[in-house]
């Protein structure tokens, strides 16, 4: 398989990789500059040339994709008989550096309701390279031209979910995902929140609304089984204290950026 459609696919797949480039060649070399490779933590597309080089290449590909480096990283490697490494020798007698850029797993986001909040939002988070996804149970609130300025210009995969059910759509939404609550329905709400608690799979789940509503919520959601820790998982109200208002814009950019502080802190210091 080409690199370029094993990269496409392990991005489907959710999985993290490496792209590897002989970016310098010094003297002879198994293959010319620009020879590219992926690597994945179980598997490798492509070729720079076998041997000691490519198996160093891959060694250190999979170091970082196990510390969850995000920084591209240059290696240099002599290919003489005088350069031993764990690998044993290739004497090809020149030299080479090596480019390992690591390809993250894009964050998803997980919007129910696309309300004045939510429509607002998606443009917000549209520009971000996020795998986005849209819930709404009313077909007209995910009508093509409603969500013509959310797809203009987008960087995300924005994917648009119509469920009668929208609690059903938690099993589309990959795991990991940012999952934000705010349907037009208490009813719904509480639903969604109550199938998410009862998953992993989620790596946040946000509600809007009031003190007063979580009050309700919380009981409810008790009542049903869910522990206090369980009930630890949801926040709300979502948002940062420091952007405050009530119109759906200001609220939309509140959420955003608590959305994407807690995107940047789930992942490690040195992290994609």
């Amino acid at each position: 398989m080409d690199w370029l459609d094993a990269l496409r696919d392990l991005r489907d797949a959710r999985t993290p990789a490496v792209i590897v480039t002989l970016a310098m060649v010094r003297g002879h070399a198994p293959r010319n500059g620009g020879a590219k490779m992926v690597v994945s933590p179980d598997r490798m597309f492509g070729t720079i040339g076998g041997g000691n080089l490519e198996a160093t290449a891959v060694d250190r590909a999979r170091a970082m994709l196990a510390a969850g480096t995000a920084e591209p990283e240059l290696l240099t490697l002599t290919l003489s008989d005088r350069a031993t490494t764990e690998y044993g020798v290739q004497c090809c007698g020149g030299e080479v550096t090596i480019m390992l850029e690591p390809v993250r797993v894009v964050p998803t986001v997980a919007v129910f309701g696309l309300g004045h909040v939510g429509v607002e939002l998606a443009r917000i988070l549209s520009r971000h390279e996020l795998d986005l996804h849209l819930v709404d149970s009313r077909a007209e609130m995910l009508d093509a031209a409603r969500l013509d300025p959310v797809r203009a210009g987008a960087v995300a995969r924005v994917q648009v979910h119509h469920s009668p059910v929208p609690e059903a759509a938690l099993a589309e939404i990959p795991a990991g995902a940012h999952v934000l609550v705010m349907t037009h329905d208490h009813v719904e709400d509480l639903a969604i929140v109550d199938q998410a608690l009862r998953s992993d799979a989620p790596a946040s789940i946000g509600l809007i609304g009031s003190t007063s509503k979580w009050a309700r919520f919380r009981k409810k959601l008790g009542e049903a089984g869910h522990s206090p820790a369980d009930l630890e998982r949801v926040t709300t109200p979502i948002g940062i204290p420091e952007v405050s208002g009530k119109q759906p814009a200001v609220i939309a950019v509140s959420v955003a950026a608590r959305i994407l502080q807690l995107i940047e802190e789930a992942a490690p210091a040195a992290s994609a």
